[in-house]
């Protein structure tokens, strides 16, 4: 019986053996037959790569051919991050890498985490933010002899290969860096948009400027390479190759002489604003308001932060911001644009930590540690961002919507007593404390508001009546329910509504109706007191350009350009022409355009609309601006223009003084605004300048518009435009200070011809 046991354990352990054996057969049959094809592609997969080949970006060019933004190759080491994973894997690395390339360990450590050696930074995050689909770039602009050492040893440095790119250069940098802007990685919040586009996560886009709107025109389209690689990862064949194709080259319309010179201009007198001394009148640092209580010229101000402020005798400018804006009003071309504070767009072409661009580029106040004072903000361009009341710029636009409608006639008259009470305010809400009474500037000789006696409005403009155009006001306000017909008026010239140019971050502009100011007090812009609907003293306060009505310096300059193309409004545009990729150059950062193929033509630009300009409504708006610069003046009164502009030898020019009131009526706050054009078809350009609490239009912005006529018709001289020093990566300013080559133009009377 034991035998027989046995043999029948014998029996079952051979028939285990067989149906096991039969399986494995079966399985290896399935395997090398069926699906002999699906793992073959896997094991060919594991030794092919697939790498994306950039494209060149498109050039940017000036209106004359100077290379503005260019391209050179470049080379970023990088590495898996799966090799990285494990912490002596990342430390053994990082340590053999170091020394070949002079960077220090730390630095490596903290490309993969970026607080590593940071512990007493405040709300530093451990998280790359490198995305992980892609290696992680380790070094960039490395030389083709380092990396080939790497690639020659790859058993010593597992995971490590070469990106190839391009890496942009900025040959005329800090000038028109507003213009221009600059590129960036992929940001977390863009990223989805991105690569709904499809663009690889580790791709550099244009993050202000030209550069990002129009980062499609630019970008080209990317190449990929497949090859086939050892086990060291070395290249064996090629098995496909997809060339990238360059993105289209850009002609801006923008001339950089004149931008330069445009930024030489605004920088020199903001800094003339800020060190007037002071003179005790309107020449100087502005004096404290008169104090008829105490005798003398102390203040004491209740700030909106609730702390109560004492002043002295004078308050010097502060003029921390302005900007210039020239346009050719035949076509819409932008030739310059100036902003200021202004910045060096290659602080961002990689190689400055992220401590230099935080020290250069603060978010928040570097003393207080609190919210940083947008007077200091320099990644804005103000042209095109800036939210400015306009004041009494805004004049010859509200003179013409109250003559295009036939509120007025050139020849009506009104009597300027130098206060304005409102006629259809409620009287309850007068008793109450509402602002029922406004009045003009304050006479120097008297110390009270000016009285400018019988006016047209010619006359109301050459001496800028505030009650003349109170009054207007008023009247629009009440011939229509919804009190918006001063607004309707106002948005022919492009008020209110963006001009559609080519640079991103656009503000719109404001021109207050029901909707925007209930909008304004809901979210706590206005105090809680105030009324959410338009009331007539907004409307007041619209026709002199305060209050809510506000704008940017390019609105303003279109506008003033309508007039000087005598209605015709166009579009602002910055470009000029597209170019088919490879313009080639005829000298060092010039490209010979006259070589270039254009896809795209803009020369005679857009009109976007015509306004109604007969003689009896173009004309007194012609005789007062042209009235500002040159006088005479009204009833004994002189113009805002004509000592500045005493014997300047530019013949039809117009312009308007602008003098913003600012916080709490004090002087130092007021802001100069000047808008002009001249009516000289040789030189069709309206020029706009902005300054922020710098004073008196007459005084701070017309200076600068004065100076850009004078180059413009050749009084004064221009620097040539040279290709930029090396950046200094030791300073602490986002851009050195520019002056002009010679500041004659900016004194009154001054001829402003060649020295």
């Amino acid at each position: 019986m034991a035998i027989d046991g046995r043999t029948t354990r014998l029996s079952i352990l051979v028939t285990v053996s067989f149906v096991l054996l039969g399986l494995i057969g079966t399985r290896l049959w399935f395997l090398q037959g069926l699906e002999q094809a699906k793992y073959a592609a896997k094991v060919d997969s594991s030794h092919t790569k697939t790498e994306r080949l950039a494209p060149e970006r498109g050039r940017i060019f000036d209106a004359k051919g100077r290379v503005l933004a260019d391209n050179r190759h470049t080379r970023t080491l990088t590495v898996d991050w799966g090799v990285l994973r494990r912490k002596v894997n990342r430390d053994t690395l990082f340590k053999r890498l170091a020394p070949v390339f002079g960077v220090t360990e730390m630095s490596l450590q903290q490309r993969y985490e970026p607080c590593y050696g940071r512990p007493a930074v405040p709300k530093c995050t451990t998280q790359s933010p490198y995305s992980r689909l892609v290696p992680l770039p380790l070094i960039e602009n490395v030389s083709e002899e380092r990396i080939n050492y790497v690639l020659e040893r790859k058993e010593d440095f597992p995971g490590v290969d070469v990106r190839q790119d391009w890496g942009r250069v900025y040959y005329f940098a800090p000038t028109a860096s507003h213009i221009v802007g600059f590129m960036g990685a992929i940001t977390k919040v863009t990223a989805k948009a991105y690569a709904a586009k499809g663009y690889s996560p580790d791709e550099r886009v244009g993050q202000f400027g030209a550069e990002l709107s129009l980062e499609e025109v630019l970008r080209g389209t990317p190449g990929s390479r497949t090859v086939q690689v050892d086990a060291l990862g070395n290249v064996v064949k090629v098995i496909e190759e997809v060339p990238a194709v360059a993105g289209n080259d850009v002609q801006l319309t923008i001339d950089m002489q004149l931008q330069q010179y445009a930024e030489q201009a605004l920088d020199t007198e903001l800094r003339i604003r800020r060190n007037l001394p002071y003179t005790g009148d309107r020449s100087g640092a502005p004096p404290n308001p008169y104090d008829k209580k105490t005798g003398h010229r102390t203040y004491t101000y209740k700030g909106i932060d609730g702390r109560t402020y004492d002043y002295p005798p004078y308050v010097s400018f502060a003029a921390p911001a302005g900007a210039v804006v020239v346009q050719n009003y035949t076509n819409g071309q932008i030739v310059a644009m100036a902003s200021y504070p202004t910045f060096d767009a290659r602080w961002f072409n990689g190689g400055v930590s992220p401590e230099k661009l935080a020290q250069i580029f603060p978010t928040k106040d570097p003393k207080t540690g609190g919210k940083l004072n947008p007077d200091k903000s320099t990644l804005v361009n103000r042209a095109v961002q800036g939210n400015y009341n306009l004041g009494s710029s805004i004049k010859p636009f509200v003179a013409w919507s109250a003559l295009d409608i036939g509120l007025i006639t050139a020849s009506t008259w009104y009597n300027d007593t130098g206060t304005y009470k409102l006629r259809t305010a409620d009287v309850t809400a007068c008793e109450q404390g509402a602002k029922c009474e406004f009045k003009n500037a304050t006479s120097r000789a008297t110390h009270k508001p000016t009285v400018y006696g019988p006016l047209r409005v010619n006359d109301a403009l050459a001496v800028s009546s505030d009650a003349f155009f109170y009054n207007l006001g008023e009247d629009f306000y009440n011939l229509n329910p919804e009190h918006t017909l001063l607004k309707q008026q106002l948005q022919h010239f492009g008020f209110g509504n963006k001009t559609g140019i080519e640079l991103p971050f656009e503000w719109q502009g404001r021109i207050p109706d029901n909707q925007i100011k209930k909008d304004l007090v809901a979210r706590g812009v206005l105090g809680k007191n105030e009324v959410p609907r338009l009331v007539v003293g907004d409307n007041v306060q619209v026709a002199i350009g305060q209050g809510l009505m506000a704008a940017t310096p390019l609105q303003l300059a279109n506008a003033y350009a309508t007039l000087g193309n005598a209605g015709k409004r166009m579009k602002p545009t910055l470009v000029m022409r597209i170019f088919a990729p490879g313009v080639p150059d005829k000298a060092a950062a010039v490209a010979d355009l006259g070589r270039g193929h254009v896809v795209f033509d803009n020369t005679r630009g857009t009109v976007a609309e015509t306004l109604n300009m007969p003689p009896d409504v173009y004309d007194p708006i012609m005789n007062g601006t042209h009235r500002v610069i040159y006088g005479p003046g009204a009833n004994g009164h002189a113009t805002t223009g004509e000592t500045l502009f005493k014997g300047f030898r530019v013949g039809g020019l117009h312009g308007k003084t602008g003098t913003v009131q600012g916080a709490a009526s004090l002087p130092w706050n007021d802001s100069s605004a000047f808008g002009s054009f001249v009516s000289d078809p040789k030189h069709p350009y309206a020029v706009v300048a902005f300054l922020e609490k710098s004073g008196y239009g007459a005084a701070a912005a017309a200076p600068v518009v004065k100076c850009m006529y004078a180059a413009i018709f050749g009084l004064t001289g221009m620097s040539s435009v040279q290709i930029s020093n090396p950046l200094d990566v030791t300073s602490d300013v986002p851009a050195p200070q520019r002056a002009l080559p010679n500041a004659t133009c900016l004194r009154p009377g001054a001829l402003t011809v060649r020295d």
